[in-house]
């Protein structure tokens, strides 16, 4: 008889989702993980007979996806979930939100917000998200403890705030950051200016000049409100996108985030340039942003990604309900057939991951790849019958159902069990910033 090879861990599953090639659904397949990687995918019955495993996870009416990845994110403003709804986003920003970060930002704030947040997309299937906040030093500490993934942005504004007083000492932080975090295993850094009306010609100059240098990628809003639009017309006789395009900003380490209110022009601008999108579809409704043109950026071959931003203009960070509210959304155009689940599926995962450069990493499950790995519970009776799993993943199933998260082969979540993050300390975080933010709600 042939020696079995050896595995650290193997799990089966009734289905599996690679994502590549799109469509693809496997049924009774077995992934093979060693050092935190997809060793093998194959047959259950061809796994039991080629591998001696350490350990066999068993899930039986269960289907394997990749992580989700959460492109566009605040996560620290978990702790302003439900603050101040019902705004419309210039009001929401300066009547709410920039008053009570000027009371309660703080390292500390950050830390406990991230670690809330990042409890919160385990639970819900997310590996891995895409930060702008401050003091990204006190969010990786949060992401440290949960063992999630994160590419945190180094935000840059104008204006002071707690963390830094102008631009030059925002990007003068941040990069000390990304020095500081540099060859981390989970954590990547980006520079992230917060969006074209929160900054000036020179410090975007800055910015290029050391993304260029440093091989760093940019994160900011854009084109979110028709109000910005009217401002920089107004301002410096462009549209924001022009603008950027004068400056040099526009090219495939750029993801934009929102592009709500976008011309067909722009639309094969951010096309030729190879930009990044990130598709936030519940906040752009829940703010009365309005509805981004995702069928005609994905038309024109942008790569575009799925975000929930912040959680206090979402209210969730629930990248389950961003899949479905965009293939429902763009079906409004009267066309059924527009962006099937396979679709959505992919904006959740393997876009995400090439938006963030992490493509080669993670964003599908492949022989090489880490096993960010996500298990989906289908034994529930509002999941019965189900004739298609990648159909049911994104027009049935929610984050409920998510039953064990994988980060780089470590079991962070299990049906309401945490790794590495205690219960208890989420309710004392979100019971503590409550009181101290309930003065400035009303």
């Amino acid at each position: 008889m042939t020696d079995l090879l050896k595995a650290e861990h193997v799990i089966e599953a009734k289905w599996v989702i690679p994502i590549v090639p799109r469509g693809r659904v496997l049924e009774n397949s077995a992934l093979v993980i060693n050092d935190g990687k997809v060793a093998a995918i194959l047959p259950i019955a061809e796994a039991r007979q080629t591998y001696l495993a350490q350990k066999t996870t068993v899930l039986a009416d269960h289907v394997l996806i990749p992580g989700l990845i959460n492109l566009h994110a605040h996560a620290a403003m978990s702790l302003m979930r439900g603050f101040a709804d019902d705004l419309a986003l210039m009001n929401w920003l300066e009547q709410r939100i920039w008053p009570a970060e000027r009371e309660a930002l703080s390292e500390r704030f950050v830390r406990d917000g991230t670690l809330l947040a990042s409890a919160e997309m385990l639970r819900g299937g997310v590996t891995c998200f895409n930060d702008m906040y401050f003091f990204p030093q006190a969010a990786a500490e949060a992401v440290d403890e949960a063992g999630i993934r994160a590419n945190l942005g180094l935000v840059l504004l104008e204006f002071p705030s707690a963390y830094a007083g102008d631009a030059d000492d925002y990007l003068h932080k941040g990069l000390a950051a990304r020095d500081a975090l540099h060859g981390h295993d989970r954590i990547t850094t980006c520079l992230a200016p917060h969006a074209p009306y929160t900054i000036s010609d020179r410090t975007f100059g800055k910015v290029l000049t050391y993304a260029d240098q440093l091989g760093l990628s940019l994160h900011l809003h854009l084109h979110e409100t028709r109000d910005e639009i009217i401002q920089s017309e107004s301002q410096y006789g462009l549209r924001p996108i022009q603008r950027l395009a004068g400056l040099g900003l526009l090219g495939p380490n750029l993801l934009a985030a929102h592009c709500v209110h976008l011309t067909q022009g722009e639309i094969e601008l951010l096309a030729t340039q190879g930009c990044h999108v990130a598709h936030c579809p519940t906040s752009n409704l829940k703010l009365g942003s309005g509805i981004a043109p995702i069928t005609l950026l994905n038309d024109a071959g942008v790569n575009v990604g799925l975000g929930t931003d912040g959680a206090a203009s979402n209210n969730r960070l629930d990248i389950f309900a961003e899949m479905r509210l965009t293939a429902l959304l763009s079906k409004s155009s009267g066309d059924a057939s527009t962006l099937p689940a396979a679709q959505a599926l992919e904006m959740a995962t393997i876009n995400g991951a090439s938006a963030l450069g992490l493509d080669d990493k993670i964003g599908s499950i492949e022989v090489g790849k880490l096993a960010d790995l996500v298990a989906v519970d289908f034994s529930s009776p509002e999941l019965s019958p189900c004739f298609d799993p990648l159909s049911h993943l994104v027009y049935v199933a929610g984050r409920e159902h998510v039953s064990h998260t994988w980060v780089s082969g470590t079991l962070r979540y299990q049906r309401d069990v945490y790794d590495s993050v205690d219960p208890i300390e989420l309710k004392e975080i979100a019971s503590s910033w409550q009181s101290r933010l309930k003065p400035f709600h009303h």
